[in-house]
């Protein structure tokens, strides 16, 4: 077990590591913005990295604050799930509902996951930074495909 402090640092350590991953691989290098992320242009969508001491995760995440807006999105999203899931062999996880460890907050979530990892150990590091990297370029390259048909139900939807 580490200390509060010895923990912070771990993880600290763990994204500055990611971080300088993502700058010298060949499928980020070139790009200005490595990630899409809160960058959706969708309120109340984000795509988000996660990993603690079980697994890891690449996740997109509805948190609009209106359930009702929230369930609709979830429910634009599963109409377009044969393009979210193309490419990931084993389709992804979609949770309809998940509180939020560090908020409380109640999401939608539609993930993919590496499991039996653990971001304390830094020689599972690489397994971890690859899966990341590998999987939110997928999931951002589907993302994009269907981001408009999103966004235009959710205006006719607000309207």
């Amino acid at each position: 077990m580490y200390s509060k402090e010895e923990a912070k640092k771990i993880r600290l350590q763990f994204w500055t590591q990611f971080g300088k991953r993502c700058e010298i691989h060949p499928l980020l290098r070139q790009r200005q913005k490595k990630w899409m992320l809160h960058r959706t242009k969708i309120q109340g969508v984000a795509l988000r990295f996660e990993a603690d001491r079980n697994d890891a995760k690449v996740i997109l995440e509805l948190s609009q604050r209106s359930e009702d807006k929230r369930l609709k999105a979830f429910e634009v999203l599963q109409n377009c799930k044969v393009i979210l899931e193309d490419g990931f062999s084993d389709g992804l996880l979609w949770e309809f509902f998940h509180e939020r460890e560090d908020s409380g907050q109640q999401v939608c979530r539609i993930y993919n996951i590496l499991p039996h990892v653990n971001m304390y150990r830094q020689k599972q590091w690489p397994d971890i930074f690859n899966f990341f990297i590998e999987n939110m370029s997928r999931l951002e390259e589907n993302f994009l495909q269907i981001r408009d048909v999103l966004q235009e139900e959710m205006e006719q939807y607000s309207a």
